[in-house]
């Protein structure tokens, strides 16, 4: 079975990518007098700028459009994306933006959402995908981008809808999404979802439900006060995919599992508490406070493979309780002001974080016997004695104070933003009794230049700069470690293109080129190889073309296309010169679709694309690219809506993500969903 993408499929996104776009309805803005489909997102600046005027790459794609064909996890929702990769499998969210790692780079409504589970996108209105570090903003990491989830606010006017999905595999979801205003000035919001599915992988089951209350309260004319609130709890099957045997994923089939179904578990509940204060002040002024706090409460027993040596696999069971929380407070504070010829819009924000995080991990004490890879049915249960492996508390404590100036002046934009971080980990390991701290603050620049001399098409160039610290990613050291006063690695982004209107405002387009290079990243010395040095250079170089087009009243088409090389150009010898894993080389979507107005018919179809990837870092297992085929249609009444979707048309084998050589996660096969919703 040939599972590359065949050429004129790519050749088909890359042609047909400039008049691509998802469905405009609701979206469109005014941008330098026209109408546009270049959305108004706030992710990239933390103010409400235009897309167009942004010099940067961003995404921002509705919730409504990511889960039109089912309910996929995050990273396999974005997978369509230009540069962006999925790298998770059923225990967290994960992704890889142009070559780089983002797993822990989520974001909810502009605040870090960095531990490790599965997201529900029920009270989700959309998804913003910033391209290249953001530290001038949002602190530490951002090597290839952030995600970050704007999530559903109450809104006076906004209608109410219950749905029903049943699908595939058994699956089964209800949801509700209610509204309604309590006087003059409170409007309160509740999204619900109750989730219970099988899958297409043997005795892999998964429920969860969501809780998402939120009231909006304007105190004054100037004053506003929106309080959220989620918990999202999630039972499910811990998997981890099948085993790459003689370079490829094993030739099983993608029935097969490795775990120890009649045992294994991940139990999650994520709560996450939200307070936004606004003031105007007058009317250039704006006053804002952002409070968030985020827990996580996750146990698991899991049972996986770790090798494979003939026929036969190696498993290891492993068990753990871990707490999470973490506390954000940001203090914003925006104006917009003159000096001569030259209109300001400036930011001023003060970050504080505090997060905890303490895992105590378990692993089998005996060796398990090793099994039959074709034969997973047969794979012993271990249920021998449990060793304690570590019982740590880490604990980080951040503070960021960063400023940005948007100048524009006739047709020059400039963005200057500069952010200076204090970062502090703090580690302890119970059952050793050591504790170790460390403390390192750096600066993040970002500089943008916007030329717009024809009102239709803005030019861009820009350079930014991120940092990643010890300890700063899954937070948390080893004490006593030789390697622990590392300074932080340092990521930086060329990048230029042109964002522009066509056919009057109907046709958007996006076109970036981009250098994004890890520069001194830490590689083993080669003349001890227990010691970490900053020598090494991880380079993406890449070019991105996305759109969006409301062709005429009733047809929209979305879509773009990425061709990416990313390479470990200075690393350890066994890693030089390969591709960072779960990386393609290209990868895109796109999607046609039809709306007969606020009734009727309705319909959509398209194909998402990726290119071969390596599920490790050292290249010697292969994941073979893929061409999917979905399709969805529907009928609109004036209340009710019904639709049949269909996720993998083609019924096409293919292999979304890895997590190692060994665990190697299978695309889903050929899948219907009906649904049914009610709007009142």
């Amino acid at each position: 079975m040939n599972h590359s993408i065949p050429p004129r499929a790519l050749l088909g996104v890359a042609l047909l990518a400039v008049c691509t776009s998802p469905r405009a309805e609701d979206e469109t803005l005014t941008v330098v007098g026209k109408r546009s489909q270049h959305e108004e997102v706030a992710t990239a600046t933390r103010t409400a700028t235009p897309a167009k005027l942004v010099p940067q790459s961003i995404e921002s794609v509705k919730a409504s459009e990511l889960t039109a064909f089912g309910q996929p996890t995050l990273s396999e929702a974005l997978t369509g994306i230009p540069g962006v990769n999925a790298s998770g499998d059923t225990r967290f969210d994960g992704v890889t933006i142009r070559g780089f790692s983002a797993s822990n780079d989520f974001y909810l409504d502009g605040l870090r959402d960095d531990m490790q589970y599965t997201r529900d996108l029920g009270n989700i209105e959309r998804v913003e995908v910033l391209k290249g570090p953001a530290a001038v903003l949002y602190g530490r990491g951002s090597t290839g981008g952030i995600v970050n989830r704007v999530s559903k606010v109450p809104q006076k006017g906004q209608a109410s809808s219950v749905s029903a999905q049943v699908g595939s595999f058994d699956s089964r979801r209800f949801a509700a999404d209610l509204n309604g205003e309590a006087g003059e000035r409170v409007q309160v919001r509740l999204n619900l979802a109750q989730e219970d599915k099988d899958s297409f992988r043997d005795d892999v089951t998964s429920k969860r439900t969501l809780l998402a209350p939120s009231v909006n309260w304007e105190i004054t004319d100037t004053l506003n006060w929106l309080v959220q609130y989620e918990r999202n709890e999630h039972d499910r099957t811990p998997d981890r995919g099948i085993p790459g045997v003689d370079g490829r994923p094993a030739d099983v089939p993608i029935e097969s599992v490795y775990s120890d179904t009649r045992r294994d578990f991940i139990d999650d509940v994520a709560q996450s508490t939200r307070s936004r204060f606004t003031w105007d002040i007058n009317d250039q002024w704006q006053l804002r406070q952002q409070l968030g706090y985020t827990t996580l409460d996750s146990q698991f027993d899991n049972t996986y493979v770790t090798s494979v040596k003939g026929d036969k696999v190696t498993r290891a069971r492993w068990q753990q309780d871990l707490k999470a929380s973490s506390l954000t407070s940001n203090t914003e504070a925006e104006g917009q002001l003159q000096t001569g010829p030259i209109a300001h819009r400036l930011l001023v924000g003060l970050e504080q974080g505090w997060q905890d995080r303490t895992p105590k991990l378990y692993q089998n004490a005996n060796p398990i016997p090793a099994g039959n890879l074709y034969d997973p049915g047969s794979l012993p249960t271990y249920d021998g004695a449990m060793k304690l492996s570590s019982d740590a508390h880490h604990r980080v404590r951040g503070v960021g104070l960063y400023v940005q100036d948007q100048l524009s002046l006739g047709d020059w934009h400039l963005l200057a933003g500069l952010r200076r971080d204090d970062f502090t980990v703090t580690s302890r390991r119970n059952d050793l009794d050591k504790e170790e701290t460390l403390s390192v603050t750096s600066l993040s620049p970002r500089l943008g230049l916007v030329w717009n001399p024809i009102e239709e098409h803005a030019f861009y160039t820009s350079y930014s700069k991120t940092f990643t610290p010890v300890g700063g990613e899954l937070i948390g050291i080893t004490p006593g470690d030789k390697n622990n006063n590392l300074d932080p690695q340092h990521t930086r982004l060329y990048e230029g293109g042109v964002k522009s209107d066509w056919l009057n405002g109907r046709l958007a387009t996006t076109f970036s080129l981009y250098r994004l290079e890890m520069y001194n990243k830490r590689s083993k010395d080669p003349l001890d190889p227990t010691r970490v040095i900053l020598t090494g250079l991880q380079r993406t170089d890449g070019i991105e073309l996305s759109a969006r087009a409301q062709l005429t009243d009733e047809i929209y088409l979305r879509g773009g296309v990425a061709i990416q090389d990313a390479e470990q150009v200075k690393a350890d010898a066994d890693l030089q010169g390969k591709r960072p894993m779960n990386v393609s080389r290209q990868n895109g979507q796109l999607f046609a679709g039809y709306q007969s107005g606020k009734q009727g018919w309705f319909g959509e179809t398209g194909m998402t694309a990726v290119g071969d990837r390596f599920a490790d870092n050292a290249n010697t297992t292969t994941l073979p690219g893929y061409a999917r085929f979905d399709a969805r249609a529907g009928y609109r009444w004036p209340q009710w809506e019904a639709q049949l979707s269909v996720e993998n048309l083609t019924d096409h084998d293919y292999f979304v993500s890895a997590t190692s050589a060994a665990q190697i996660m299978p695309g889903t096969p050929r899948q219907l969903h009906l649904t049914a919703a009610y709007r009142f």
